[in-house]
């Protein structure tokens, strides 16, 4: 690139760079696990050689899509309910609603 005779070159970001600007995009919690927990998070990191922040944080993800599909579910089953017709399907579909509300 040329600007009032200098040269300018535009360098990529750095590894160090870059890992800068993504920890920017983080946002540091800390918690207190049982030691039971831990014990397992450790587990989990040393069988996947993996750091136990990163096992935290894919724990973390997979129980917030867990209960993003239970509440898909539960809406899905609700909307059955409301919809049917039949005496008996109402009565299993309201069953059902009943366990997925207070277990079985």
């Amino acid at each position: 690139m040329h600007h009032n005779g200098v040269y300018w070159c535009i360098m990529p970001l750095t590894k160090r760079a870059r890992a800068k600007s993504d920890r920017a995009k983080h946002v540091r919690r800390s918690v207190t696990l049982p030691p039971k927990i831990a014990k397992q998070v450790e587990t989990l990191a040393r069988e996947r050689a993996l750091s136990d922040n990163r096992v935290l944080v894919e724990l973390i993800e997979q129980g917030i899509e867990a209960r993003q599909q239970k509440e898909k579910a539960f809406f899905q089953l609700a909307e059955r309910f409301r919809a049917a017709d039949d005496p008996d399907q109402v009565k299993q579909l309201g069953n059902q609603l009943g366990r997925f509300v207070f277990g079985e």
